[in-house]
């Protein structure tokens, strides 16, 4: 009776989570990060616990197949979700009726050839291994694409390697004492539901979190990046350098000012719809020629910012000169026009600083020598000393 109990309030958390999830995916406006895939894993899950209270658990009949063919899909729905959370696009229906109909055969084949302990003992012995592979799959992601969400990738492993050791429990018990392992009044089968009860109410928030912090990630990295280059903007320019400054070991940093030169002349010639591509053509020639751990920024308009952290003047420069060159021997790629556009920019290079609250100052040093490039005759490289 308790562990009836047990298993109806798991239907019912269920449920109520695979709305929740299903309401917050239609939230979502197109990125849904598999929320309405984690919901469909809740729905298979709770349909697979409301045919077990209805037929009980070991009867056989296409109730009990069914059963066990929802239980089996449900944790691969749970996965694929997951991928697409990781913007791992994925189909879901394909590969989950797939499975569906390949273990409802095993099933038949088993029953028919071994008995009905065989088919209880193959389900617990398929879920073991997909719980397994699962946990393995949440710590090498904890080392990859959710190397940000590393303390929650070690709980979500814990909480789904416990769930496939006590799958794994079940299996040695139905190998050893037949059917009446599965008795819903034994011990083990209390343990079971109550911890399987205990993921339904701590998983899904768990997921609700995740989407959170996915969204307050990718807000604050909208607020620190130019929306057309993806360059940082002033705000994540300033934090950049604060990162920087703060460690003990900091070297001076150099600040170049990138201006691309007549660029509204190709504006007016082919439209601003060209003008966006050469800034983002730009912003590529930028990111390919700064070193790594260097910051670049735009900062609006056709003017561009290159911080070279950790040099010196000649290092610098050398930069500077680097990144003029490749501007100039790129073509921009896209327009669509029957004659390639080149490009050119004049660079302004200011002196070092050692400290974020110093930009301000060292952005009008090389906004100053820009000018004197820009007088002298743009394409070339001037630094704030000379």
């Amino acid at each position: 009776m308790v562990t009836t109990v047990i298993l109806s309030m798991l239907c019912v958390h269920l449920l109520c989570f695979c709305v929740m999830f299903l309401l917050i995916s239609t939230r979502l406006n197109g990125k849904r990060m598999g929320m309405e895939v984690f919901a469909l894993g809740n729905l298979l899950l709770g349909l697979a616990y409301i045919l077990q209270l209805l037929g009980g658990l070991a009867n056989w009949g296409a109730m009990s197949v069914v059963n066990h063919t929802l239980t089996l899909c449900a944790p691969v729905a749970y996965v694929l979700g997951a991928l697409r959370f990781f913007d791992r696009p994925t189909p879901v229906w394909q590969p989950l009726l797939a499975l569906a109909a390949v273990y409802t055969t095993v099933q038949v084949v088993v029953q028919a050839a071994f008995g009905a302990e065989a088919r209880h003992a193959l389900l617990a012995g398929s879920c073991a291994l997909l719980f397994l592979i699962m946990t393995l799959a949440v710590l090498y992601a904890r080392r990859t694409v959710a190397r940000d969400l590393r303390v929650e990738m070690i709980v979500f492993a814990v909480l789904i390697g416990g769930i496939g050791a006590l799958n794994a429990v079940k299996l040695l018990m139905i190998l050893q004492g037949g059917l009446a392992a599965l008795d819903m009044n034994s011990g083990f089968q209390k343990v079971f539901y109550i911890y399987m009860s205990f993921l339904g109410t701590v998983l899904p928030p768990c997921a609700v979190w995740l989407v959170l912090r996915r969204l307050t990630d990718e807000l604050r990295t909208m607020a620190a990046h130019d929306p057309l280059t993806q360059l940082l903007n002033r705000r994540g320019l300033m934090e950049g350098l604060e990162a920087h400054f703060r460690s003990r070991t900091a070297g001076p940093a150099y600040l170049l000012i990138v201006d691309i030169d007549h660029f509204k002349r190709i504006n007016d010639t082919h439209g601003h719809k060209v003008g966006d591509l050469v800034l983002c053509h730009v912003a590529e020639v930028l990111r390919a020629t700064a070193r790594k751990g260097d910051l670049t920024c735009r900062l609006g308009g056709e003017e561009f910012v290159l911080i070279g952290l950790d040099t010196d003047r000649a290092g610098a420069v050398q930069l500077a000169e680097r990144t003029r060159a490749a501007i100039e021997r790129s073509e921009v790629p896209g327009t669509g026009l029957n004659q390639p556009i080149r490009c050119t920019a004049t660079i302004g290079v200011s002196g070092e600083f050692t400290s974020p609250q110093a930009l301000d100052e060292t952005l009008q040093q090389a906004d100053a020598a820009l000018y004197r490039g820009k007088t002298a005759g743009r394409n070339r490289v001037e630094h704030a000393g000379v």
